[in-house]
């Protein structure tokens, strides 16, 4: 199977209890959950004026194609009531297909590798907990070389270990 990494990310409360329930949802509709990284807090990325977000990144294995899976999310997200009304705002959930193995897609309603992965330490930082050696199939370096890389600015902070 894949290596298939998921991020994830909440900035409206009861963040852990979000984090935690995506991941049951994702365990009953998607496939088990592999490994999880620890959740890291962080101010919010893109539109800034919102409450700081609680991220974390998953490995899953599973069966689906790469847009079943991004079928399947996006209803997972509904089911928990995200709404989207605007780019970047507050949102109950939110799950990023960051990678599906190496394959590169580039279709109208996914493109995998994640465009932003290499730009944004909210993804690099739990991403790199789990899977320092991975390599990016488009840039051919590590997760580990990337995060080092990185141009964020924005802090990432650890704040639990995974459960």
């Amino acid at each position: 199977m894949e290596q298939i990494f998921l991020g994830l990310g909440t900035n409206v409360a009861p963040k852990k209890a979000y984090l935690s329930a995506v991941k049951a949802y994702i365990e009953e509709e998607v496939g088990p959950v592999v490994q999880a990284s620890s959740l890291y807090e962080t101010a919010a990325w893109g539109k800034t004026d919102q409450s700081d977000f609680m991220n974390q990144v998953i490995e899953i294995q599973s069966h689906l194609s790469p847009i079943a899976l991004l079928d399947t999310v996006l209803a997972i997200e509904k089911k928990m009531g995200r709404v989207r009304i605007e780019k970047w705002a507050e949102r109950i959930i939110d799950i990023d297909l960051l990678f599906y193995g190496q394959e590169m897609i580039q279709e109208a309603r996914l493109v995998v590798p994640h465009p932003f992965i290499a730009v944004r330490n909210f993804v690099l930082a739990p991403l790199v907990e789990i899977a320092p050696d991975f390599i990016h199939p488009l840039t051919e370096l590590s997760i580990a070389e990337l995060y080092e890389q990185c141009p964020d600015q924005l802090a990432v902070r650890r704040i639990e270990s995974p459960t």
